[in-house]
């Protein structure tokens, strides 16, 4: 009897039960989480707004304003995953999040029909509001208001007594509820420059202009990388930077650095690294676990040895030894030694 008991999680496989329950019902799984996509409706001309009814799996309970999900597609027989902030999440329980047309897993998730399903994870990330706050200051650009709406939603919902809003934006996702929203709550300012046009980028100036306090409020900013460039800038120049919560949608890598020898340890491999560690990792054959590809999951953490990383999403550059960093937002600076 105990050799059956030794042997009986052997013939109860996940993998098996998944493969017998998806031929029941595409969207069936023991622990997996899948979603069926339920509606599609265009923002904008590039930027979609897609709506998700996941299975029992999904804890709709977990999620806080601001956390994301990643989304797995199937590109030419490959999983393809990335991180799509959630707009919100519905009465019942249906995800709501906004993908703009850039790069393929985008292109291939917004060309889906309703009814066809993806793989989902749980609620993920920390870029989320803090409890107690008298006022806030949001900052937004291009495909980065998904995150900032549902914080600003969330503000709303907390009674924060001023909240601001700065939004560049090339089209008008979002705007007209943005807009309501402000007519709609006193405490709630609406701040939108259009950067068709005019070409207006982030300067001190332009937020002292706008929003006087901003120095004594806590701000969010989630944006492409020149608006939160100049963000990190103007914040460290002012010694605020402690009062800054970023998420980061698009690295930016420094194309002029010079490939750098890296070694994986345990695997036995060495290969030159001229992008992030992650993307050059794969280009040199290797397949390290990895996630949302933006510094988001901690999925691709891993023990630097040795060696100087740049942190693409900070500009931090990293000399410890024995040191947790993200292959997928670190850049190698010097010789690197990695404990994978």
């Amino acid at each position: 009897m105990s050799h059956v008991m030794q042997y009986q999680p052997q013939w109860i496989r996940e993998d098996f039960v998944d493969f017998i329950a998806e031929k029941i019902n595409p969207v069936w799984a023991w622990k997996k989480v899948k979603a069926s996509i339920v509606d599609v409706h265009m923002l904008s001309q590039d930027f979609y707004q897609i709506q998700l009814q996941p299975n029992h799996n999904f804890r709709a309970d977990a999620f806080r304003a601001g956390q994301s999900i990643l989304v797995t597609v199937v590109i030419a027989g490959v999983r393809q995953q990335r991180s799509y902030s959630i707009v919100k999440i519905t009465a019942n329980d249906n995800i709501v999040i906004a993908v703009k047309r850039q790069g393929k897993v985008s292109h291939a998730l917004t060309n889906l029909a309703v009814g066809n399903v993806v793989e989902i994870s749980q609620v993920q990330g920390d870029f989320t509001l803090s409890s107690s706050q008298k006022s806030v200051l949001l900052l937004a650009s291009g495909s980065g208001i998904t995150a900032i709406y549902a914080l600003l939603q969330q503000a709303l919902k907390q009674n924060v007594a001023q909240i601001d809003l700065i939004y560049f934006s090339r089209d008008e996702a979002f705007h007209r509820e943005l807009q309501q929203l402000s007519e709609q709550y006193s405490q709630f300012q609406y701040h939108h420059f259009n950067t068709v046009a005019q070409k207006q980028h982030l300067t001190a100036e332009l937020l002292e202009s706008t929003v006087a306090d901003f120095r004594q409020r806590q701000s969010y900013a989630c944006g492409a990388a020149g608006m939160m460039q100049s963000l990190n800038q103007i914040y460290q120049d002012l010694d605020i930077s402690q009062q800054l919560k970023q998420e980061y949608f698009q690295i930016h890598v420094d194309e002029t650095a010079t490939a750098q020898p890296v070694v994986f340890l345990r695997a036995q491999q060495q290969f030159e690294a001229q992008t992030n560690l992650l993307d050059s990792a794969e280009q040199a054959g290797l397949k390290p676990a990895h996630g949302c590809r933006m510094g988001i999951c901690n999925t691709c953490t891993c023990t630097k040895v040795s060696g100087s990383t740049k942190n693409l999403l900070t500009g931090e550059i990293d000399h410890d030894s024995n040191s947790q960093i993200k292959l997928c937002i670190s850049q190698a600076v010097s010789p690197v030694t990695i404990n994978l």
